[in-house]
């Protein structure tokens, strides 16, 4: 197997590959004797006989796994030119360097006996077109699959065993730290990053939601802390959604220590190839939860109650009940469901005032076309719904209005300890920015100029955290004052009044009652005229409402006759997109005020019999034509017809004021339209100028028929021709005569 005599002119006349490979860059960058060991393969291939043109180094695969997960470039090349006929012998120091997964190590087998291509490494040559050198190199390349096997269950097992006592050190959320001890986790030493994370999990309790908690953080203008890893410094910034979503569902903020969140799968992607992924698991697949395991910003149960209030925040499945809370004026809306059929009411709003009701999505097929089970107002609804809830608080009227205020108080002060937070940060880092300037010799301008304005930037910072915290203490009172806590008890003793308030919102409402109340059953008795409603309070208590609904009167809504009349002349001679123009420029409306469209027109006739206009093959002889077939048979353009019907000096008739004109084609209309100019027609300016007279005057003559017209098509110079027998004497011209 190591003789040198298989190496024949024939490899010789070829390249000599030299295959360099490391697992990692950190071994690249500590195994630095592996790595020139690896290098010194080239002065064996010259010992063998390799002139030094001919060797050829491939080491772009330096930090690359073997395992066949990544895509090595360095490898593929050499395959490709083995393939080629272009490789004598492949050198490397081990065969796992070439590779650690059977597939890719048979592929370069079969492709080195192919093209004889010899394989060498420290223990000797081998040429796979032989069977024993072949077995052996099938050999070595299993025992290095399995060793990587081997190398990783070990790491691995190690890992989980230090998981499961808690010990691991991964990287931990912002505002927690790892501690001296094994497996100890402290809070952050800077009270405003521990401050805004509690802040996060106060107004959560408060708000229910995380996009209201990131709301509140950008309405006080509160920055938020964040740290791309455990060795970088603390950074502030603008919150965003996903940060604030993170703390909230992240499980060691409540004292738990996890491990195993995630996994990595294989999967094949869309070119056939391995590839790897990380894919989170449920929280039973989790390989390690130890609670208590350290002090959290909360406990473990309000952590899971927070889990499923996020949960029932996002949209729920069609015909549950849950979701976010809206600033609609539905105050049903999730809790709402069919009597009927079970199914979760959908909310519309209708109306100018957008006022909002309740559907039923479910159809049930019933005289050949579907009928919903439920559709009710929403007015009435909220009426008897928040007079019941009402009720059952009144008891605890008092003790409500003190927690509000005690809540309201409660905002305000994480506000203002957090800007508190952030001034101390800000003077400390000014002075920290003090003492270097001080510290630095100030003949050494380039480095005492760069610490000037870094001590600059820092008194900017603790100006603008001043100005920001006096902003938030005047917007937000310290606390109530006795005056104002009296009066909030005496309007805690009238919950109508308070429920009724304007400065009460429609979401403050929809709290109160999803806080009381779990799902509102709704069922319409048709028969009864009345909405029969089951309030199902959170502990299983059940109340049944009854509403009367109102009773619509009979009242006849008719249009008026003169329009219907209107449109059954007009209907013999237009379409329904003109009798619709036609009515509105007359400003006439339906019976309910609305304006007329082409549904609208169309309805009305089917209901009055009206019959549709069609427009006959062929124009009727005699009969009046539009404006633009009057004018293809008269050779002009429709705006010559349109002109000279507003000059009057043609004839024109409209069923209605608005209506399009229609002109009847007679043999003097004709006459009048034509080709050339005959002897003595002169363009109306030139008749103007003989007779003395304006333009107005001369349209007058023609229409009382003193003059007569005609209009020229044809020519240069085409329009109105008036007949003028001869010029008119000027009197002021004889004036001058006698005068001279």
């Amino acid at each position: 197997m190591t003789e040198p005599g298989k190496i024949t002119p024939s490899h010789r006349a070829r390249l000599a590959v030299v295959y360099i490979r490391q697992s990692t860059s950190a071994q690249v960058e500590s195994n630095r004797e592996s790595t020139a060991r690896q290098y010194q393969l080239q002065t064996f291939a010259a010992e063998l006989g390799w002139p030094a043109a001919q060797i050829r180094v491939i080491d772009q695969d330096l930090g690359l796994s073997g395992s066949g997960l990544n895509t090595r470039s360095g490898f593929a090349e050499l395959a490709a030119e083995v393939a080629l006929g272009h490789v004598g012998i492949v050198l490397a120091l081990e065969v796992s360097r070439l590779a650690r997964n059977n597939a890719d190590w048979y592929r370069l087998l079969d492709l080195c006996g192919t093209t004889d291509t010899l394989i060498g490494d420290a223990d000797g040559l081998y040429h796979p077109g032989l069977f024993n050198d072949r077995l052996v190199l099938g050999l070595k390349g299993t025992m290095s699959e399995a060793e990587l096997h081997v190398l990783r269950a070990r790491l691995n097992g190690g890992i989980r065993n230090k998981a499961a006592r808690g010990e691991l050190r991964r990287g931990l959320p912002i505002g927690l730290v790892w501690g001296e001890a094994d497996g100890e986790v402290r809070f952050h030493p800077d009270a405003a990053v521990t401050g805004a994370i509690r802040a996060v999990f106060e107004r959560f309790a408060e708000m229910g939601s995380a996009r209201r908690v990131w709301l509140w953080f950008r309405s006080e203008a509160l920055p938020f802390p964040t740290q791309a890893n455990g060795c970088c410094d603390i950074q502030w910034g603008t919150p965003s959604y996903t940060k604030i979503h993170q703390v909230l569902t992240n499980p060691v903020y409540a004292g738990a220590y996890v491990y195993g969140k995630t996994c990595q799968e294989r999967y094949i992607d869309e070119h056939g190839e391995v590839r790897k992924r990380l894919k989170r698991l449920p929280r039973a697949d989790w390989s390690v939860v130890l609670h208590d395991h350290h002090r959290g910003f909360i406990d473990w149960a309000t952590f899971e109650a927070n889990q499923v209030r996020l949960a029932a925040n996002t949209r729920p499945i069609r015909h549950d009940g849950g979701g976010a809370l809206r600033e609609g004026a539905a105050l049903l809306q999730g809790l709402a469901l069919c009597g009927h059929c079970g199914r979760k009411l959908v909310v519309a709003y209708s109306g100018r005032n957008a006022a909002p009701s309740y559907a039923c999505p479910g159809d049930n097929l019933a005289n050949g076309r579907g009928e919903a089970c439920l559709r009710v107002g929403g007015q009435r609804l909220h009426q008897a719904v928040a007079a019941a809830v009402l009720a059952a608080v009144q008891p605890a009227a008092l003790q409500a209005a003190l927690d509000a205020a005690e809540a309201g108080d409660s905002a305000a002060q994480a506000a203002r300890v957090q800007w508190q937070h952030q001034l101390e940060q800000a003077r400390y880092q000014a002075q920290l920015a003090q003492r270097r300037y001080q510290n630095v010799d100030p003949d050494n301008r380039l480095v005492a100029r760069g610490l000037e304005a870094a001590w600059e930037s820092a008194l900017h910072a603790v100006q603008a955290a001043e100005q920001q915290l006096q902003r938030a203490e005047q917007q937000h009172p310290q606390a109530l004052c006795a005056a104002e806590r009296d009066a909030l008890l005496d309007l805690a003793e009238d919950l109508d009044a308070v429920w009724s308030a304007p400065s009460t919102s429609d979401r403050d409402r929809k709290e109160l009652l999803r806080a009381l109340l779990e799902e509102v059953l709704v069922t319409h008795d048709k028969d009864a005229h009345a909405v029969h409603v089951t309030l199902r309070w959170n502990g299983g208590l059940i109340s049944d409402l009854s509403i009367a609904l109102p009773r619509t009167r009979a009242a006849t809504v008719r249009t008026d006759e003169d329009t219907v009349a209107l449109i059954r002349r007009l209907a013999a001679y237009y379409p329904d997109a003109v009798i619709a123009g036609v009515l509105n420029r007359q400003q006439r409306t339906t019976a309910t005020g609305l304006p007329f469209t082409i549904n609208r027109v169309g309805s009305l006739r089917t209901h009055w019999g009206i019959p549709c206009f069609v427009p006959p093959a062929q124009p009727v002889s005699g009969e009046p034509l539009t404006i633009r077939d009057a004018a293809a048979v008269l050779g002009v353009a429709p705006s010559t017809l349109h002109r000279q019907l507003n000059d009057g000096l043609i004839a024109g008739e409209q069923v209605t004021p608005g209506a399009p004109w229609r002109i009847v084609i007679t043999a003097a209309l004709r006459a009048h339209f034509a080709g050339e100019a005959p002897e003595g027609f002169v363009p109306i300016v030139e008749a103007m100028r003989r007779l003395g007279v304006s333009r107005q005057t001369v349209l007058q003559r023609v229409k009382r028929g003193e003059l007569e017209a005609i209009h020229v098509s044809q020519g240069n110079r085409k329009g109105l021709r008036i007949k003028v027998s001869e010029p008119t004497p000027d009197l002021f011209d004889d004036r001058k005569t006698a005068r001279g």
